[in-house]
């Protein structure tokens, strides 16, 4: 960090201590409010969720080909491929705006293009099998059908929205990346570098497979009473792996790229969620902006209440599967249906914390750009939705 941006930094703490009224009645619950939610994350989604996933991360901007990440997520790659799999590839990552992140930020280091990396960042939270079933019971089916279509149909969308618009630039970096070096023969074959990348996304799902509600299926019942014996065989199998199959060197690169990730992207969430906790809150609690003032504004089906409901859902954080919760209690406040469905497609993938990691990630522009879209998208299908479904 340049030297002067830590001064602005001291800046705006001592500023923020100097002149925020903390000895207001509403400011001493908001800042609460900050550090329980800052709290509730740590506990509920960085040993479970973030650190497997930093660790993929790292393991994919060391030990994946950066001509296979250029040659199927690559500006010129087959875009029927590559938009296919990064726009389903929800289905299988259970994970929030937040997890997903440094995923993101391993595919799109190694060449990915612009587009099926956005595709992908947008299809990770927003197309979970689990939460869409859980909207299904819980909101009714018809919320649950418009999501699942609707968030297939964004991935790809947004996906080719913004490779079209940074088209130009996304040629540049793929022409620097043209000219790199062979990649060494690691000994391993393409086979077992394959297994050891799927062990290690199947401890993620497994280790942040959310608790679901008590009518659900007995197979994801299953899955969740028995999710820690299967994490705990996991990582035998992948410690196994790991020492049969790599060399000490190539761990230690393994592990200095993971705390790479880590430092770009902890701080920077750690704050979001401050930011998101003492301005909305937790779900049901109060802080500054109390949630009964947003269930009054998102009444209805109009334009209004869209597009409100589509930047509240885009700056609130919501853990896997808690929208529902979340959304179930604006509906009995007098939310129109429009509304929940906009927030149902523009929440899960955006939140405060998630965009300002994004920033540092791919630049403001092109996160401005990311996240305008799915706003714009969201409302529109909120309103054609709320006008057929009352």
């Amino acid at each position: 960090m340049k030297e002067r941006y830590k001064l602005l930094l001291l800046v705006a703490f001592f500023l923020v201590a100097y002149y925020v009224p903390w000895n207001h009645e509403v400011i001493r619950q908001a800042g609460l409010e900050a550090f329980m939610m800052l709290r509730e994350y740590a506990r509920e989604h960085v040993l479970t969720c973030l650190i497997p996933a930093f660790f993929i991360a790292g393991a994919i901007a060391v030990f994946v080909s950066q001509a296979s990440v250029i040659k199927y997520f690559g500006a010129q790659a087959n875009k029927f491929l590559s938009y296919s799999v990064a726009s389903v590839s929800g289905t299988i990552l259970a994970v929030c705006s937040c997890t997903v992140l440094p995923l993101f930020a391993g595919i799109y280091s190694r060449g990915a293009g612009i587009g099926p990396a956005t595709a992908f960042l947008y299809s990770g939270p927003a197309i979970n099998v689990l939460a869409i079933v859980f909207t299904a019971r819980v909101l009714g089916w018809q919320l649950g059908l418009a999501r699942a279509i609707g968030a297939i149909a964004f991935a790809a969308i947004i996906g080719l929205c913004m490779h079209f618009i940074f088209r130009k630039e996304d040629q540049q970096r793929q022409a620097g990346q043209m000219h790199l070096p062979e990649d060494e023969d690691t000994g391993r074959s393409l086979l077992q570098n394959g297994l050891y990348m799927l062990v290690l996304v199947f401890i993620l799902i497994f280790a942040a497979f959310a608790k679901p509600a008590q009518d659900a299926a007995a197979l994801w019942q299953a899955i969740f009473q028995f999710k820690w014996f299967v994490t705990a065989g996991l990582l035998i199998v992948l410690g196994f792996m790991l020492k049969s199959w790599f060399e000490r060197q190539e761990l230690g690169e393994w592990v200095q790229s993971t705390w790479g990730f880590m430092k770009q992207i902890f701080p920077l969430l750690f704050a979001g969620v401050l930011f998101a906790g003492f301005f909305l809150g937790r779900p049901g609690e109060t802080a500054l902006i109390p949630e009964r003032f947003i269930a009054d504004l998102v009444g209805g089906n109009s334009l209004q209440a869209n597009v409100i409901a589509a930047l509240a859902s885009a700056l609130m954080y919501f853990a896997t599967l808690t929208e529902v919760p979340i959304l179930q209690g604006l509906l009995g406040s007098g939310m129109g249906q429009g509304p929940a469905l906009t927030m149902l497609l523009a929440g899960p993938a955006l939140s405060l914390p998630n965009l300002i990691v994004i920033g540092s990630v791919m630049g403001w522009k092109k996160t401005g750009t990311f996240a305008g879209l799915i706003v714009v998208l969201s409302t529109i299908t909120g309103m054609v939705y709320g006008a057929f479904i009352v």
